[in-house]
């Protein structure tokens, strides 16, 4: 790959911006009483606004039924280019059929504020156990992805969005940082390569070690964790951002690493979402994307590394980012480090390494992680936020 002075091009060479203009708003605003409305649920308002960024980029609205049907057998649009999720606003038969194509549709939120417009220019039904064998691998409605798109509706919407505009992150508005400004900080810092990391849990010690692997090969860490939508037993967002705040003031260089949220939801497609992951990062302008154990996985349902194979079904150049693969990292009793199979010469037992349910029961119980899963400041973190859960 070759590195270009001003960045990484984004994914299709120009970075969507679907967010209107004051003139724009004002119009949409004042057609608010007569256009028919669509509520969105968490899922759709989070891609809706990564739409908007251009954090999905090339995409500027939900899909038509040339490039969803693709997207769900070939992992591309209809142009050619590279896009492994497919991204589509699903809506009851009885809220599809009164809806007009090539109309303007009122987009509201789940409570009811008026927050983008559609351009439909399509209404198509789709197959979701097709959609859920190809995307996730499994029909299984126990699965987290699948049983979102089970209980949608069965018809899609498509056409071009538009946000009526950027609000700050109620949250995280220190580190909502949008595509085109991630690229200004990376040029500002002289960042040529820069790698991107997906969580959507606290890190933890074989996450550190993998990270600062990729440090010492690339310019800058980009750390992205996944502010959307995510499961019920997953660690909150707001507990999530407190432990990498900890960690990078005391364990990471700070001219070297920048903390900004995702906004997008998660899918749980593992292998595909790995893909997807990657291509969002690319937008943000990372030229280089972590892929570790699992990646976007969940329960049984995929194979280890399967989210590293996926990768060689396509050529670098389709991409345009490089995936730097890592191998499950555990702290080795015997040389006293963090360390994958590559390096350590142990055997199982002296290998320590903890699931995220094994560190959620231990919580559970009342006692801190050990020193050899995650530094003690973020187990206390945990800890503290577990207890807050147990007994609010």
């Amino acid at each position: 790959m070759s590195y270009h002075p001003d960045g990484i091009a984004p994914h299709g060479g120009q970075l969507v911006n679907r967010i209107t203009t004051p003139e724009q708003r004002q119009e949409f605003l004042s057609k608010a009483d007569f256009l028919p409305r669509v509520q969105l649920d968490e899922r759709a308002v989070s891609d809706l606004e990564m739409i908007a960024i251009g954090g999905f980029s090339p995409l500027t609205g939900f899909m038509n039924q040339e490039d969803y049907d693709r997207v769900i057998t070939e992992m591309r649009l209809t142009n050619g280019l590279v896009w492994s999720v497919p991204i589509t606003l699903s809506v009851a038969e009885e809220v599809a059929a009164p809806l007009k194509e090539d109309s303007f549709i009122r987009l509201d939120n789940p409570a009811g504020e008026y927050i983008g417009v559609l351009e439909l220019t399509q209404k198509y039904p789709y197959d979701n156990t097709h959609e859920a064998i190809n995307v996730y691998r499994t029909n299984d409605p126990k699965h987290p992805g699948v049983q979102v798109l089970y209980s949608q509706g069965s018809v899609n919407l498509a056409g071009d969005v538009w946000l009526l505009q950027r609000h700050t992150h109620p949250q995280f508005p220190n580190y909502q940082i949008d595509p085109a400004e991630s690229r200004q900080m990376f040029q500002a810092k002289g960042w040529k390569t820069i790698v991107g990391f997906q969580t959507r849990n606290p890190i933890h010690r074989a996450h550190e070690y993998i990270q600062k692997c990729a440090l010492e090969i690339v310019d800058g860490l980009f750390l992205h964790p996944l502010v959307g939508a995510t499961k019920e037993d997953d660690i909150p967002a707001d507990v999530r951002m407190r432990c990498y705040e900890l960690l990078l003031e005391k364990y990471y260089p700070h001219d070297r690493v920048i903390l900004a949220i995702n906004p997008s939801a998660m899918r749980y497609a593992g292998p595909r979402e790995a893909i997807f992951h990657a291509l969002i990062r690319k937008n943000y302008g990372c030229t280089h994307f972590i892929v570790g154990r699992d990646h976007a996985g969940v329960g049984n349902y995929y194979g280890t590394y399967d989210a590293q194979y996926i990768f060689d079904e396509f050529k670098p150049e389709e991409l345009g980012i490089v995936p730097m693969m890592f191998e499950h990292a555990f702290y080795c009793t015997r040389t006293k480090q963090m360390a994958t199979s590559k390096t350590s010469p142990s055997n199982s037992e002296e290998r320590i390494h903890l699931s995220g349910t094994k560190v959620r029961e231990i919580l559970r119980q009342g006692e801190l992680p050990p020193p050899e899963f995650t530094r003690p400041e973020v187990a206390a973190e945990l800890a503290r936020a577990m207890q807050v859960r147990v007994n609010p």
